[in-house]
């Protein structure tokens, strides 16, 4: 047993000792690949969604040092006609990209002593083989296959790790891809690996518009393909570990759910989850202090009216992404769309295909959003955010004449954003100027009553001491039209459900005038 090759199952025996969600099924997945001119797989993700996990999973199934069939007792790759086929039946070299660059940080020949430990490692496993002063690791792979028949499978976690943290020195980056290029697209490669199964956090890097492995297959966060459901936790997942430790699927829904990656519109991030349910608490667990300074790197640019874009997102708007234009290079940044593309890789933003739009998906990642905009040079949004709590305040103390000077001043705010000629602009305006508003309620736009749709509606989060608002908008009408509106309907009677004490705020816009008018009604709990 080696450090890089033929490491056994024993980190993939700790993960299935402990509260495992069955994410076998990428097993049958890969197995349909092996042997085949599609052999060559790249799973990008962004962080703690479970890739280096599934990376583990697989060497304990392909490993031929060990038997990992009790690992996969009762679990879903058990029922695939592939399993017994490719079970244990491999050699596999299993690298963790992020290990050496931590090891290795200073020494601009990286990716020689990779290619040198690794080396080392496979020659200890193989004594028989003699390498020559000039043979490289591919070199040394292809000998042993020629000696035993038999093939390799390589997994390589975080496999971009030295493209993002090392990618300023070209030297580094150039050596790296072509130390892939050498052992992934040369002519013994296909002799040499049964497959190949690369994750990280970027796609293949690209130049101009060809990858430069187009060899491999990807499932991005952006364009997912069969490996949607793989990584990440399903909504039916999430349910079922609400159900088992008592869990409110409410709240775990509105702090981690929210990505669209393919056709599973509802993907949950792992890690949080895990952590909210063992602590028993809901937070942000996911973020980190190096990619929180990405974000607001990125946002400082302000292409082509990002930060409009953003604010609109903060406010629970979907804004247009086009993404391919992005060459999966963090130093490669040209445009809003670059920009935009980037966070949806790094998690910060959620993707739908079906729409080509961009949001953000939770409050936890709302929530980190919210303090890399307070660290730019954004010294306006910042001003916003503190209005936005401003206008809730007045709005709960039932201040009718300051919520309508408030909302005045985020339409004069915001006018660049948005044409201001009927209700649903007016709506748009409003869930900007209530952007605080997220960090205690659940908002909704559009909110089915059964009688019709309530413009906005916030259901204060548990344990959140405030009443639910059902707001009504109206263009060149009157307040009281609004709340009358309210009242008809019977909007309450489906919010009564979920909250106590209730507000009813009906807002209206004069177009002649251009000014805005509140009234506010409390309904109390009965």
């Amino acid at each position: 047993m080696g450090r890089y090759i033929n490491k056994g199952n024993k980190a993939f025996r700790k993960i299935v000792n402990q509260e495992y969600i069955d994410k076998t099924s990428l097993i049958p997945v890969v197995n349909a690949t092996l042997n085949t001119e599609n052999c060559y797989s790249c799973v990008t993700r962004c962080r703690r969604f479970g890739k280096s996990m599934a990376a583990k999973m697989l060497c304990a199934y392909y490993d031929k040092s060990c038997d990992s069939r009790e690992l996969f007792k009762g679990l879903e790759a058990e029922k695939a006609e592939s399993f017994e086929r490719h079970l244990n039946k491999y050699y596999v070299i299993s690298l963790d990209i992020a290990e050496f660059t931590t090891k290795y940080r200073r020494e601009r020949d990286i990716v020689d002593v990779i290619q040198r430990d690794v080396l080392a490692d496979v020659l200890a496993e193989f004594p028989e083989v003699r390498a020559k002063d000039t043979d490289d690791l591919m070199d040394v792979l292809y000998s042993i296959v020629e000696t035993t028949g038999e093939h390799f499978i390589m997994v390589i976690d975080e496999w971009d790790a030295i493209l993002r943290e090392m990618g300023t020195d070209e030297y580094i980056t150039t050596a790296y891809i072509d130390l892939l290029r050498r052992l992934f697209k040369g002519a013994s490669s296909s002799d040499v690996f049964a497959g190949a199964y690369l994750t990280g956090i970027l796609p293949i890097k690209r130049y101009n518009t060809e990858s430069a492995l187009n060899n491999f297959c990807e499932y991005t966060m952006i364009r997912p393909g069969k490996m949607a459901t793989t990584l990440g936790f399903t909504r039916e997942e999430v349910e079922a570990l609400c159900e088992k430790h008592g869990t409110d699927m409410a709240e775990m829904e509105s702090w981690y759910d929210g990505y669209c990656i393919g056709k599973a519109s509802h993907m949950f991030n792992p890690y949080s989850v895990i952590k909210a349910i063992n602590m028993e608490e809901y937070g942000s667990y996911w973020t980190t202090t190096s990619a929180y300074d990405s974000v607001r790197t990125y946002i400082e640019m302000n292409f082509d009216g990002l930060k409009d874009d953003v604010i609109r997102m903060l406010a629970g708007e979907s804004v247009p992404v086009i993404t391919t234009s992005f060459q999966n290079d963090l130093r490669v940044i040209n445009s809003k769309n670059d920009v935009l593309t980037v966070l949806i890789h790094l998690g910060y933003l959620a993707y739908d295909r079906t729409t080509n739009k961009c949001y953000i998906p939770n409050k936890e990642v709302a929530d980190e959003m919210k303090n890399a905009v307070t660290a730019t040079s954004w010294g306006q949004l910042a001003k916003t955010l503190e209005n936005s709590q401003c206008l809730l305040e007045s709005t709960i103390a039932g201040n009718e004449e300051a919520v309508a000077r408030a909302i005045d001043r985020a339409h004069d705010e915001h006018t660049s954003i948005l044409a201001y000629n009927d209700e649903n602009s007016l709506a748009c305006v409003l869930t900007i100027a209530y952007i605080w508003a997220r960090n205690e309620y659940i908002v909704h736009r559009e909110y089915a009553t059964g009688k019709g749709y309530a413009d906005l509606v916030m259901i204060p989060r548990r344990h959140v001491g405030k009443p639910a608002l059902i707001i009504e908008l109206k263009f060149n009408h009157t307040a009281d039209t609004a709340i009358a509106q309210i009242k008809r309907k019977a909007y309450p009677a489906k919010i009564a459900e979920y909250a106590g004490e209730m507000l009813l705020v009906g807002i209206n816009y004069d177009k002649e005038t251009k000014q805005h008018a509140c009234k506010i009604e409390r309904l109390a709990k009965d």
